[in-house]
């Protein structure tokens, strides 16, 4: 993905999902100037998915987003961002005592492609979507790498993640798509 952002870009986003949790928690929020944002056109593009995941003590906490861009990023990524915290369906929502354990991940999407030759897929570099009849599954780029999986482990946990067999992946009705995702953590910042 040739996306490349600043540390103050990054820093920023950040801080818009932080506002959105904080704001849902009650909390005195931290402030976002529209100003501030208009510096950046990355904020306002119109062209990416992207998802919002929270981690505590590196276990994962909540994590949603959207594979194709449904309005302006910087508003996708509040939508994100509150939808992780709190509608997460695996977790209860997130609560005050938990905040500030939360560490914020951001990934940014490029366009969905399908693939053709399963020699396309790079692990690291590349999500999957997997999807049969009324079934879908993704798994963002980065959970292969964290797991140390190989290119079928990422097809089959892919499959298993859509609620399908795990083996579904070599059928011919099966399509699967891959995407590229420009991902930052509040850690590295």
């Amino acid at each position: 993905m040739e996306l490349s952002l600043s540390k103050e870009e990054k820093k920023l986003f950040i801080k818009l999902a932080r506002n959105e949790i904080e704001k849902n928690l009650g909390f005195s929020e931290t402030i976002v100037n529209e100003d501030e944002l208009q510096k950046y056109p990355i904020f306002f593009s119109k062209d990416y998915g992207s998802f919002v995941t929270l981690h505590i003590n590196k276990n994962l906490r909540g994590c949603i987003g959207y594979i194709q861009p449904v309005t302006i990023l910087h508003k996708q990524i509040r939508m994100c961002a509150k939808a992780a915290a709190f509608e997460d369906p695996r977790f209860y929502p997130l609560t005050k005592e938990e905040y500030p354990h939360i560490d914020i991940e951001i990934s940014i999407l490029s366009p969905i492609e399908k693939v053709e030759n399963l020699d396309e897929i790079v692990v690291g570099r590349d999500g999957l979507i997997v999807r049969h009849s009324i079934f879908q599954g993704l798994l963002l780029p980065q959970v292969a790498t964290e797991n140390n999986w190989t290119k079928e482990e990422f097809l089959s946990h892919t499959c298993l993640k859509a609620g399908l067999p795990s083996d579904c992946w070599k059928r011919n009705d099966v399509i699967i798509e891959k995407f590229s995702a420009y991902v930052f953590n509040e850690k590295e910042l």
